[in-house]
């Protein structure tokens, strides 16, 4: 019963310090300039005002830049999807001695920093006409998130016993039919939570959205960091312009909580 007491307490604890960033920059965007530079720091002695939000919107279109996140987080993950699904059927069920080698090369390139491939990177997108495009956009956080994408998907479908693949075979189902009929709804969990996963991690993207797009593919991220001048940061505007940037992101997020978990512990109780 101590042991039950004390976990639950640590994972409030660790819970509470996750969130109180969040917490305090929401609470930030509701103070004035001064009031959010104020020391000590005020969390409850301060008049609120919601003119951060006003001022945002009129400074910046925020509907323009959530629509571009939409479909650049959207979209990225529908085309990692499209090609790492395939990917991991291959190297699930019709493994090679080279496999395991493939897997660790193709985690190791989210080991190489951004900036080592932006150059090379910019220049195709330049010559390409595919700077400050969506497409562009969708393409390159497509890549980036490609290595987590195939190793989900990989671990999921190991899960699924051979057996039932080869049942399908042996009825007549070609390899289109035997992926979409049977693979994917078996690992529907695991491929929820995949989906989820990258479409936070391309939502979250501010590298390459910062050093690609300008104006016309300009998602979030970049709304974000316009609020950074040679002025200084204005801190209670940064914070409300943060604050829309992350709600519809953490709203997914609990609207699909359930999901996400049983996709995260897929497979682990047999």
């Amino acid at each position: 019963m101590k042991k039950k007491i004390t976990l639950t307490f640590l994972a409030w604890l660790i819970s509470l310090m996750m969130f109180f960033p969040i917490l305090w920059m929401i609470v930030t965007s509701f103070k004035t300039e001064l009031d959010a530079v104020a020391i000590p720091p005020l969390f409850f002695s301060f008049e609120p005002t919601v003119e951060n939000y006003g001022i945002v919107q009129e400074r910046s279109n925020y509907f323009r830049f959530a629509l571009n996140s939409v479909i650049i987080s959207f979209g990225s993950a529908i085309l990692g999807l499209i090609l790492s699904i395939p990917i991991a059927w291959s190297m699930s069920f019709h493994p090679t001695k080279r496999t395991k080698g493939t897997l660790l090369w193709i985690l190791s390139t989210k080991m190489m920093p951004p900036v080592g491939v932006l150059i090379p990177i910019y220049l195709i997108f330049r010559d390409l006409s595919l700077l400050d495009s969506k497409i562009g956009m969708i393409v390159v956080l497509c890549f980036v998130n490609l290595p987590i994408m195939i190793w989900l998907l990989y671990s999921y479908f190991k899960e699924i016993p051979n057996e039932i693949l080869e049942a399908v075979r042996i009825d007549g189902a070609n390899t289109f039919q035997e992926i979409i009929y049977v693979l994917l709804p078996l690992s529907l969990p695991g491929l929820a939570s995949t989906t989820l996963l990258c479409i936070v991690l391309a939502w979250n993207e501010a590298f390459w959205t910062l050093n690609l797009t300008s104006v016309d593919a300009a998602p979030l991220t970049t709304f974000i960091a316009s609020y950074s001048s040679p002025e200084g940061l204005f801190y209670a505007k940064l914070s409300a312009a943060s604050t829309l940037s992350v709600l519809p992101v953490l709203f997914l997020g609990w609207l699909t909580q359930k999901q996400l978990v049983r996709g995260l512990t897929f497979g682990a109780v047999k």
